[in-house]
Parts: C-alpha cells; structure tokens; sequence
C-alpha cells in the first residue's frame, strides 16, 4: 500500500502543479463560452495577442463574401461586420449594428429589392435601405437568433437559421417551415454534436449548462487549493526559520486540504465525463468520430422532432432544376418548391469539413463552387462531377482530416473580371492575378476579437500556437490525459488513505 500510494502523490503532486493553471484557464474560457450572448458587448484588442491573431490580407475569416452595388463600389462582409469599397477607399458601412464585433458576425448579406440589403447574423436578421438608413433588426417569429444564411427565391426572401426556414414576401412578416424529414431518416446525430453539448451541459438545456459552469469553479477551486497545499510546507519552514507561529497556518492548511478532498470526491464522476468529452472535440480524437452517428438522447436538449434540429448551414435556389439546395451537417439534400415532400440526399457532393460549409455560390446553371475548411471546389448537379477548383480534378481522399490546405472562408465575384477568394491563413486570392487591396488602418481599428472568440482560443489551445508550433495540436488531448492522471490519482489517495485508514493515522497529500 505504501509503495501505491507513493506513485499516486508523485501522479497527483508534480501533473497537478503543471494543470493547475491550464485547468484554470479551460474553467474560466468554458463559462464565458457558455454565456455568449451575456458577453456579445466585449471586445479583445488584436494587439494584445500573439502574432497569429492580427490580422493581415484580410485572413481569419474576416471576408465570407461580397455585392456588387454599381461598376466602382461593392459592399463585403464577414467576421469583421460589412464595409463598402470603390476605387480609391473602404469605409464603415456598420451604422445601426450593436455594440461588439460579435454582434456583427455576418454569414450571409443579399439584395433583396433594390438598393435594400438583408444580412443573416449571429445575433438575428437586419436590413438597410440605400441610399440613406441604417442597419435595422428585423423581428422573426422563431426563438434562435443564430442564422446561417440568407438568399432570393424569385421575388421570396428566405432565411436559414440551424433548424427553420423562413420565407417573406416582403421582407417583414415571415412564414416559418419546419423542412420535411428527408428520406430513410433516422432519430440520430453526429457524435461530435452530442459530446459539443454535453462538454458544454447544452444538452441538458439551462440547468445543464449552469451545472457545467459550477464544474468550472470547482475546477478552479481544486486548482487553488491544490497549489495552496504544494505551497504551504515552503510557508511554514520560512516563518519557522523566523520563528513565528504556525498553528493559524496549521489549521488553514488543514481546511483548506479538507475543502480539496471533499470537492474533489463530490464532483470527481462530473469532472472525469466533462474532461473525456472535452478531448474527443479536437484532433486528433476528433478525427474518429467525426462522421459517426448516435440515436438521440430522450429528454435532452437534441430530443426534437424537428429533424433537422441544429443541422441547417446553407441553402441555394436552383432555377434550371426547380428546386433547393441545402447544405447541412448531414451533407447536401434536395427539396421541390412546395417544400411538402422529403428531401433527397445527393448522391454525389463535394466534401465539405465538419466545421461546415462557408461558401456557396453559383456560378453557371447548375453549377456551384463548394467551399470549406476542406478546400474549393466545382460541383456540376447535372453531370453529377465534383473537381478540385485548383486541380481541375476529382478531389482526393483524405483520409479523415478535417481540414485541408486551403482552407477556405470565402468568395465572392465583382464583375467578370474579378473573382476573389479568402483562405483563412493565406487572406485573400484573387483568381485573375489582380493586385490584393490593403486592409485599412480604420478596418484594423474596429475589428478587435471578442472575449467569446477568445475565450474559444484559450480553450482550444490554439492561443499558444506560436509557442507550440504545429504540436499546438495536441494541447488539448495531452492536457486532458493530465487531468485525468491528477483527478484519478487523487481519488485513489484519499480513498486509501482516508477511507481505509481515517481512524489510524493521517497521511499527508
């Protein structure tokens, strides 16, 4: 026993030192995470973080896509909100949009009658008149305000969020459609959605997430207490060497040790399932389960009859063939214009990354470029031929990679003569060798990060790429087996120390 218990201090004392503050910070970016919409209003400044976060050539997904409004100006948008360029500048054109670059995180902009514009946000659906006006939020009878896109049937508007359609006739009062289920459907989800959200409690609804936001504190306390313990001794020896009394100190470190036991045991169950989800959400565990399925949990969060429940990401109308084109996170499906019969899936479709489909776009009857973190690609429905856009050939099995090395943000055409594409490393390309337009001193000002974004980057350890290179990768699976060798270990110390032992002796941690 005593040989076991030696082991266990020296997993639990040394591991537990280095994850104490990586643990703290996976606590504390979780629950701002978890509460976006209570810190949509605060911004980060890029000049306060590493390198990898400025940015440059328009990258980072800053553009998703862009309109024409006459031969010299377009207006293009993304996650820096929109803006309007001709020849000579580039200016704000974000009046009347919210406080917080969250608020003007922008999937989608269209022209819906002219010179009136409809963009499809994080935060809701918002139009603006030109030539005067301002962005003005569109109320929509649906509860999520988290919209993917937006696009013109005809003389319809229609508007994605991740689980309804919307359709308007005028822009205002909009008919809500629950999409038919497609055919041979099943009860089942992504095995990737379903540990997102019971990483994050979101599968339990509210209390679930409130519940998750408590592991964090006790995450946190764990990591406080912890390091107090590893530190006490070294007080205690330099106020005896001053000859000062220790019994206050004495019986803080006795409580404080006792607050670390029994949290530690109360939550260890919650602590271990939360860590375990957690490393299946980034590669390489991301990469196994990333096109796996399960059957729905009865009574949670997923459980919807809706079946296309936190699915929806993109949508087209495709005048040759009467018909829609949706992307989802199930791949694409076809629906007729009565959207009364079940959707069909495509039988063959370009890859797209789990991270979603970013562009869109049409580009010839029945033709369309498909892009994602997976790359660029021409997908012809009626040949039924999918190309690589760089390559011009079928695309390559990658085997499971999530990403690719064009990892593709966005895109958007000028005139016939400019074709522009965003990759979220390299910024913006232009197809016909056209010289790139600098990112003004005004755009850089007022396009910081967002404490959610940020949040999202402490979490993921991509924040410390420039640290860590290309193994920043491995942040999150190394530091998840860390936290499960401490939280493990501990649990077998106090379990043979205290439980069998309590009435023998006491044995220091």
């Amino acid at each position: 026993m005593k040989k076991s218990l030696k082991l266990f201090r020296k997993l639990h004392k040394w591991p537990g030192i280095v994850i104490a503050f990586l643990a703290i910070l996976f606590a504390l970016s979780g629950i701002v995470m978890n509460h976006r919409s209570l810190f949509s209003s605060i911004d980060i400044n890029r000049n306060w973080l590493p390198p990898g976060f400025q940015y440059n050539n328009w990258n980072l997904a800053a553009v998703r896509g862009g309109i024409p409004l006459d031969s010299s100006n377009f207006l293009f948008y993304g996650n820096i909100g929109v803006w309007k360029k001709n020849d000579q500048s580039i200016s704000d054109f974000n009046q009347g949009l919210p406080s917080g670059i969250d608020h003007r995180k922008i999937y989608q902009l269209v022209e819906f009658t002219p010179k009136q514009f409809y963009a499809a946000t994080h935060f809701g659906l918002y139009k603006r008149q030109l030539p005067e006006g301002q962005w003005e939020q569109v109320p929509i009878p649906i509860k999520e305000n988290r919209l993917t896109d937006v696009f013109v049937k005809q003389d319809t508007l229609i508007v994605l969020s991740r689980h309804h359609l919307l359709k308007s006739a005028d822009g205002n009062q909009f008919q809500v459609i629950q999409l038919p289920e497609p055919t041979n459907y099943k009860r089942e989800t992504g095995l990737f959605n379903t540990l997102w959200e019971l990483h994050s409690g979101e599968l339990f609804g509210l209390p679930g997430k409130l519940f998750v936001d408590l592991l964090g504190i006790v995450t946190v306390l764990l990591a406080v207490t912890g390091l107090l313990h590893f530190f006490f001794p070294k007080i205690a020896k330099r106020r005896r060497e001053k000859k000062k009394d220790n019994s206050k100190l004495t019986t803080t470190r006795r409580l404080n040790l006792r607050w670390h036991n029994v949290v530690g045991y109360l939550f260890l169950i919650f602590l271990l399932l939360n860590t375990m989800a957690g490393m299946f959400l980034r590669p390489p565990l991301l990469i196994p389960i990333a096109g796996n399925k399960v059957g729905l949990i009865p009574g949670t969060h997923l459980d919807s009859p809706n079946p296309w429940f936190d699915k929806l990401r993109k949508g087209v109308w495709d005048e040759e063939r009467k018909q829609y084109l949706f992307s989802t996170s199930d791949g694409f499906f076809v629906a007729d214009e009565s959207l009364s019969h079940p959707l069909q899936r495509m039988d063959f479709q370009p890859p797209v990354s789990v991270m979603g489909c970013n562009v869109l776009s049409p580009i010839g009857p029945s033709q369309y470029l498909v892009g994602s973190f997976s790359g660029l690609f021409i997908w012809d429905l009626n040949k039924q031929l999918v190309l690589d856009a760089f390559t011009q050939r079928p695309p390559m099995n990658t085997g499971g990679r999530p990403i690719s090395d064009n990892m593709v943000t966005g895109y958007f055409e000028v005139n016939a003569n400019e074709h522009y594409l965003f990759d979220y490393n390299r910024g913006m390309y232009s197809f016909e060798g056209n010289p790139d337009w600098p990112m003004s001193e005004e755009v850089l000002e007022k396009t910081p990060l967002s404490l959610w974004n940020t949040a999202l980057e402490i979490h993921t350890g991509r924040i410390f790429e420039h640290l860590l290179g290309p193994f920043y990768i491995l942040y999150v699976p190394l530091s998840g087996l860390c936290l499960l060798m401490v939280l493990i270990s501990g649990f077998l110390i106090w379990w043979k120390a205290y439980r069998k032992n309590k009435p023998k002796k006491k044995i220091r941690i």
